[in-house]
């Protein structure tokens, strides 16, 4: 019975465990193969990103109705599963289940005030769920077609991230244009096709997005500023196109894109992406009410290849230019995994102004750019290496009178590369206040904020 026992035991480890390494590191991988060669399988990963903070915090802040110069917490800033296959040739299945932003006031809605019971334990949901159709492959050319929640959209790399292979602390945020507004945390109900033919990647996107009413917020009344409308509701068309120079990019699971290789491939990348949908927003001028289209577009470089084959190496950078056009006066604010519950100091047209918030949307253009070093393999005896990065946020946007600038400085200590790393964080952003003109927002002064990451991926 013991010999019967160790052998199912040792024949289930080995089916599960399989260890291949993936396309982009050496790490194992938890996989099932469905036939003998492998081409068909199903796998499931697991990421978990804590966060360890301390932020100085925005003028007039309050954490459940107290005053909060500054603020220090834990919180989880990802915790995600997937579970994906190639369960045919043809047919691929893509499913992706966590939270996000759990922190001790993660349930405490922001218009909250009164200290009415909420619910802590339901933060986690579905954020993928989809079916792909290969219609056709030869080589590394293909043309696929699939439907469900999907992060797959037009506008950018960082607008469909691979969280697990940020080079950076975190993405930039602004990119997920409607980021849970009309979308649940950037995912969008759509149909969609996408495919690599020659040196040219393409994704194109028809999405329903989600009403405003349903965000879990109170929606903001209609004023004078572009908001996102409820009524006249339309479909949302998305479209991405990249010009590989050198390396294709992995294409295995739809929309994401890989923060950075570690020096694994040889990439260099041109993008042009749009986001549009008619009617999105809508605004009130005098009795009328006017609505607008959402106009999102973007071009952008990017890089990420090794420097020293030998030693492993390697640099990452990107620079892209964003044109956000929303609608007349549209600004929202927005604070990632916020500290804080509210504000003393309120500033008139604008909401969630507490904590570690600032106007991270609006109509205007933006550029963000972003660089890092990784050293060279080893450089930490057997605990790993070092890559260093820094990021810039800039944007001019209408209802600010001083451009926004938003920078990171960190170092991220790659114990085994994205599988296990920590990454230490430096925050600094513009605090603002209203300006002689009511519906200007100006500068006033600076605040910063300190962050380690532990993240494990597997």
């Amino acid at each position: 019975m013991k010999k019967v026992l160790s052998l199912i035991l040792l024949s289930s480890s080995v089916a599960w465990a399989q260890v291949k390494p993936s396309d982009d590191n050496t790490r194992s991988d938890l996989r099932y193969n469905l036939n003998e060669s492998g081409s068909h399988y199903v796998k499931a990963t697991f990421t978990n990103q804590a966060w360890f903070r301390f932020n100085e915090n925005n003028p007039g802040t309050t954490v459940t109705g107290d005053p909060k110069t500054n603020t220090f917490d834990i919180g989880l800033r990802r915790t995600r599963m997937q579970l994906f296959g190639q369960i045919t040739d043809r047919i691929f299945f893509y499913t992706q289940f966590g939270m996000n932003n759990f922190n001790k006031v993660s349930a405490f809605p922001a218009y909250n005030t009164t200290g009415t019971p909420s619910n802590r334990k339901v933060a986690a949901f579905f954020h993928d769920a989809l079916g792909e159709y290969e219609v056709q492959r030869k080589g590394t050319n293909f043309i696929r077609f699939g439907g469900g929640l999907t992060i797959m959209n037009g506008l950018s790399r960082f607008s469909q991230p691979s969280i697990g292979s940020i080079m950076t602390l975190d993405v930039p945020v602004f990119a997920q244009a409607t980021v849970d507004q009309t979308d649940q945390f950037s995912r969008k109900l759509a149909v969609y096709s996408r495919g690599q033919i020659g040196k040219i990647n393409y994704r194109v996107a028809v999405a329903d997005p989600f009403p405003l009413e349903t965000s879990g917020s109170v929606p903001p009344a209609i004023n004078q500023n572009a908001a996102f409308s409820q009524r006249k509701n339309h479909k949302q068309f998305d479209a991405l196109l990249v010009y590989n120079i050198f390396d294709t990019e992995d294409n295995t699971t739809p929309g994401y894109m890989t923060g950075t290789y570690l020096g694994k491939r040889k990439v260099f990348n041109i993008e042009a992406g749009i986001i549009t949908q008619k009617n999105a927003t809508w605004r009130r001028e005098a009795t009328d009410t006017l609505y607008s289209n959402m106009n999102l577009w973007s071009v952008a470089a990017y890089l990420d290849m090794p420097l020293n084959t030998q030693t492993g190496s390697a640099v990452s950078a990107y620079m892209g230019y964003f044109g956000t056009d929303y609608g007349k006066g549209y600004l929202r604010y927005n604070g990632i995994m916020n500290p804080a519950t509210g504000t003393a100091q309120p500033i008139a047209g604008v909401g969630g102004t507490h904590g570690n918030a600032y106007p991270m949307f609006g109509t205007g253009s933006v550029i963000y750019s972003q660089a890092g070093y990784k050293f060279k393999d080893g450089l930490l005896g057997s605990q790993g290496t070092l890559m260093p990065y820094a990021s810039l946020q800039y944007a001019d946007y209408e209802r600010l009178r001083d451009g926004m600038s938003v920078y990171n400085v960190g170092v991220n200590w790659l114990i085994k590369g994205h599988t296990g790393k920590m990454s230490l964080n430096y925050e600094n952003r513009p605090v603002y206040r209203n300006s002689s003109n009511a519906n200007e927002l100006e500068a006033n002064g600076r605040r910063g904020a300190f962050t380690l990451q532990y993240q494990i991926s597997i």
